[in-house]
């Protein structure tokens, strides 16, 4: 899967992968090639960005992979792919480093 650029209990970054590692509850994790990935949004955290939503989905266009503390994160990103309707809303536990790091790749869209 090449060098691991970031990790944490939540999402795992590599040069070629970015792997959720809570999306399937109540274990189980979903790699997606980088290279399906048309941009990542970064939104501030509310009510209608996700922040209250624990695991799943609310809009059944977003998929949420499970973040207990997902509430008192800074940002959630969210991952558009190609060819897809769906998207997959995520957090990290140091979002700067995933910011620079999706910013460095030319998948990062800022703050709304």
């Amino acid at each position: 899967m090449g060098q691991v650029l970031y990790a944490d209990e939540l999402v795992r970054i590599t040069e070629d992968f970015i792997c959720f590692e809570r999306y399937y509850f109540p274990f189980g994790s979903k790699c997606v090639e980088l290279s399906a990935v048309t941009h990542v949004d970064v939104v501030k955290p509310s009510l209608s960005a996700g922040k209250w939503r624990i695991h799943g989905s609310g809009d059944f266009r977003t998929w949420f992979p499970f973040d207990a503390h997902r509430a008192s994160r800074d940002r959630i990103f969210i991952l558009h792919l190609r060819n897809k309707w769906r998207r997959i809303g995520f957090t990290a536990t140091d979002s700067d480093a995933v910011r620079k790091i999706l910013l460095n790749k030319d998948l990062l869209v800022e703050e709304k």
